[in-house]
């Protein structure tokens, strides 16, 4: 039985671990895998929680039970990309905006998956989950200063990447 506590504390940060598995897994369906899994360990170890802040806790079990899962396999972390993310329009923008934003929502993602995991995870976890460097480097296991440069890099390349992608512009 789920204790209260656990369900308190831990499932609202449920699709937040979704999303960082999906970017590591890069296939939906074994990001839900990476989850479950993660949910059985964090109940586990649930009375390891030494803050109130389950969100960056969740994450690195996320991200560990991932790395395990990747080595107990002998595979790469470079797996099947799933492209069938999170599709939902935004139904606020007329037709001619909704295609432009589908658009550069798949640039975006295109070029996000060109990255190196480690630049991948770094934005992913800043940008879309919004932990701080600190929480970051927490998940990730590597020193602030490591965390703070593979943004910088990860930045740096998202641009280049994202610049060769873009539509020449017809001339005037």
């Amino acid at each position: 039985m789920v204790s209260r506590a656990f369900e308190e504390t831990v499932l609202p940060h449920l699709d937040a671990a979704f999303n960082y598995a999906r970017w590591l897994a890069r296939n939906e369906t074994e990001a839900e895998d990476v989850v479950q899994d993660a949910c059985v360990r964090a109940m586990r170890f649930f009375s390891s929680l030494r803050d109130d802040d389950a969100r960056p806790w969740l994450l690195a079990i996320v991200r560990n039970t991932w790395y395990s899962r990747v080595s107990r396999r002998g595979t790469t972390m470079e797996a099947a990309v799933d492209t069938t993310g999170d599709e939902r329009p935004d139904d606020a923008l007329d037709p001619e905006e909704r295609l432009l934003q589908q658009h550069t929502v798949e640039r975006v993602r295109a070029a996000m998956e060109q990255l190196s995991p480690d630049y991948r995870e770094v934005l992913v976890l800043r940008e879309m989950e919004g932990l701080s460097y600190k929480e970051i480097a927490a998940v990730v296991q590597v020193p602030l200063g490591t965390v703070m440069s593979r943004l910088a890099r990860a930045r740096e390349r998202l641009l280049v990447l994202l610049r060769l992608s873009a539509p020449l512009e017809a001339p005037r």
